[in-house]
């Protein structure tokens, strides 16, 4: 048995996580985050945030996906642990360090917003296998590349609940193309600023919301010419704003500190 490790559950539109704080000695593998992850023996989670210090912000977090591999990004993870420091702090904003950059977190009326940094457009910056056109790669359906810290490949179709995820999504993570696999989504336009959007994670199957992948949905609808900079985006667990703005997209969101507990595993 491992020593008892402090954990706090958290969900941003369902897109649930464990946050660690490793600053209290407990430090993060590959092993742990795989035993934490298993939804019958373990806690569950989409993703798992480990908290450190860090020297350029308040605080750095590392990304664990539920296959024990990691991410530079989990936007919805941001946002919840930055609800959690700024009402611990009183402070009204947040800077938070990560391996995709420091990204900036702030109150909001809506919730809690987060500055996730200038999209990745370049192929050699997502990262693709080879130079192509990241606005129409060469695969079935036409999808869009973008990197946020993580890559994604983003499909426009008439109608999302007529797509099967699970199997689009698995053979799609695993494309050649995508030399670090990717998370994958589909969106259909609802309105000239209107997204509905259905979501697998690399690493962690269909979830119900993601934040990074909203961000590359938004900015792929905005290249395309189908909506306008400022979207809704409506997942399967509810309703992200995105805003591509000069300084980087931003996200807005409900964020959920849903209980704390003790791993004894």
């Amino acid at each position: 048995m491992t020593q008892p490790i402090p954990f706090m559950k958290m969900h941003g539109l369902g897109n649930d996580f464990v946050v660690i704080d490793a600053r209290a000695g407990h430090a993060v593998d590959a092993r742990l985050a795989i035993a934490m992850a298993d939804r019958h023996r373990g806690i569950g989670f989409d993703q798992l945030a480990e908290i450190a210090d860090s020297d350029a912000g308040d605080l750095h977090l590392t990304f664990w996906n539920s296959d024990g591999s990691t991410s530079a990004a989990c936007g919805n993870a941001t946002r919840c642990i930055a609800a959690w420091h700024m009402a611990l702090s009183g402070q009204d904003t947040v800077t938070i360090t990560t391996d995709r950059g420091t990204l900036r977190a702030e109150r909001s009326s809506d919730g809690v917003s987060v500055n996730m940094g200038a999209p990745l457009l370049d192929w050699a910056d997502i990262p693709l296998a080879h130079d192509t056109d990241t606005l129409h790669l060469p695969i079935a359906g036409d999808p869009v590349a973008t990197g946020m810290g993580n890559p994604h490949c983003s499909f426009f179709v008439d109608d999302v609940s007529a797509i099967d995820l699970a199997a689009r999504g698995a053979e799609t993570e695993h494309h050649p193309l995508f030399p670090q696999r990717t998370n994958v989504q589909f969106a259909q336009v609802v309105g000239t600023d209107h997204l509905r959007m259905r979501v697998w994670e690399r690493g962690a199957g269909v979830t119900l919301a993601s934040g990074s992948s909203s961000c590359a949905v938004a900015v792929a609808a905005a290249r395309r010419g189908l909506t306008g900079r400022s979207v809704r985006i409506d997942l399967d667990g509810g309703t992200l704003m995105v805003d591509w703005r000069a300084d980087g997209v931003w996200m807005t969101g409900p964020t959920a500190h849903v209980f704390d507990g003790v791993w004894h595993g």
